[in-house]
């Protein structure tokens, strides 16, 4: 049990499937306790927190921080003029804000998703081309859309836009290309976090007792990415990868090869810090899924079950293996899929390197995250990990070669996040703690 005093800060991630807690000593950076109750996603989702402070002996005066991804997190939807650039610019963007892509749509298709929380609106580079934007914001305003909309294409025809999309709630932010080449996330990505707070939480209708949207600072992938962030400022380069019941997540911050950041790559250009989320994969939700992407039927029975029962827990050693070849089945294919291959193909300048993805092969640090890993058996993080990390992988993937392994058995990369506005200092040394 926990003393708590004014100098710590009850830092919560509302989850999918669990609420976890974590008490940090502002001075020192250090967990004073940590737990989790399942999500109280059927009658209050404070109810969860209050299992938590109580388990923790939190007093009511302590500061609560929350990030949250309960009632299926945050889905986002970007509009575009050329899938190639701006829209894949703006999926980019919508990923590293801890949203999960459901719908990317160019302006071309006339079509607006109805399904996201948000829509991510771009076209045009600064100083170019205004109709596309434009065109965008004509088309959900003409539509039955009136979500909220982050509006981040060409800064010239922002102010038309905005006077087009008229009563549709929607918030202007710098363009996410501004020029060929460049890919600046931070403006819609802060926006996007805006739209989500004022929005998103309140009308997922999660708690019907007041101060729970007060809580809340943002999606918990967007405070885990800026977690990974603050993380890499103490280590090097660094990946994660969040195995959770609906999808697995890859967050990586790399110091760029200057030839991927050259603009002969790529039109949109390469950004060092990338979190990609695969709804396809997951250790409940996302269950069978898994097993048809891994080409594994002998999991199907056992992926079915536990999507109908989603809390459920493993009850033997059995029952553990089926869980731990779902995870890892998940993990190597979320860890491929952001990190892409590297081979020689031949071209008319001759024989050149093509690379996909995002470079793992040097980072320095991997951590792993999600209820595997933190509840499950002794050594669980090498078998989960197998024929994903070391020098040997095959196919070319460019997968961790000689990265340290660690898991983030306190859940504290939210935490980071969350505490990294106010309390940079005990952010870095909470961080710290994780690596060492």
């Amino acid at each position: 049990m926990a003393e708590p005093d004014a100098g710590r800060i009850l830092c919560v991630d509302f989850g999918s499937t669990f609420t976890k807690a974590v008490l940090v000593d502002v001075g020192s950076g250090r967990v004073v306790g940590a737990t989790s109750h399942r999500t109280t996603i059927d009658t209050d989702v404070l109810d969860g927190l209050d299992a938590c402070r109580s388990e923790l002996g939190v007093a009511a005066d302590v500061e609560v921080l929350a990030c949250s991804s309960a009632g299926g997190g945050l889905r986002i939807a970007v509009l575009g003029n050329e899938e190639l650039v701006t829209a894949e610019a703006g999926r980019r963007v919508a990923l590293s804000s801890g949203g999960m892509v459901d719908d990317v749509l160019t302006i071309a298709e006339g079509r607006v998703t109805l399904t996201s929380d948000v829509i991510l609106l771009t076209g045009g580079t600064d100083g170019g081309n205004t109709e596309s934007l434009l065109a965008g914001a004509r088309l959900i305003a003409d539509s039955p859309w009136r979500g909220p909309v982050v509006v981040a294409g060409n800064v010239e025809a922002r102010d038309e836009a905005s006077a087009i999309l008229g009563d549709v709630p929607h918030v202007l932010a710098d363009n996410v290309v501004p020029r060929i080449g460049v890919l600046a996330p931070e403006s819609a990505r802060a926006a996007i976090r805006e739209m989500f707070l004022a929005h998103v939480i309140g009308g997922k209708a999660l708690s019907s007792r007041g101060g729970f949207t007060e809580l809340v600072q943002g999606p918990t992938p967007d405070l885990v990415l800026t977690g990974v962030e603050v993380l890499a400022q103490v280590v090097g380069d660094v990946a994660v990868v969040d195995v959770g019941g609906a999808t697995t997540d890859v967050h990586s911050v790399v110091t760029l090869d200057p030839e991927e950041s050259g603009l002969s790559r790529e039109v949109v250009a390469v950004s060092p810090v990338t979190r990609t989320v695969e709804g396809d994969l997951g250790m409940r939700w996302s269950a069978p899924s898994t097993a048809e992407a891994a080409e594994r039927p002998d999991l199907v029975e056992a992926a079915v079950r536990r999507q109908a029962e989603p809390g459920y827990l493993p009850e033997d050693d059995a029952e553990a293996d089926l869980d731990e070849q779902l995870a890892q089945a998940a993990v190597g294919l979320a860890l491929r899929r952001h990190a892409g291959r590297s081979r020689v193909v031949v071209s008319p300048e001759g024989r050149v390197v093509e690379r996909t993805g995002k470079d793992l092969r040097e980072v320095d640090l991997l951590v792993c995250s999600g209820g595997i890993f933190r509840h499950g058996r002794s050594g669980v993080s090498d078998r989960v990990l197998a024929g994903s990390v070391g020098p040997d992988t095959p196919g070319g993937w460019q997968l961790p070669a000689r990265a340290r392994v660690v898991t983030d058995q306190q859940s504290v990369l939210a935490a980071v996040g969350l505490l990294s506005k106010a309390h940079p200092g005990t952010a870095s040394r909470l961080a710290r703690r994780l690596s060492d």
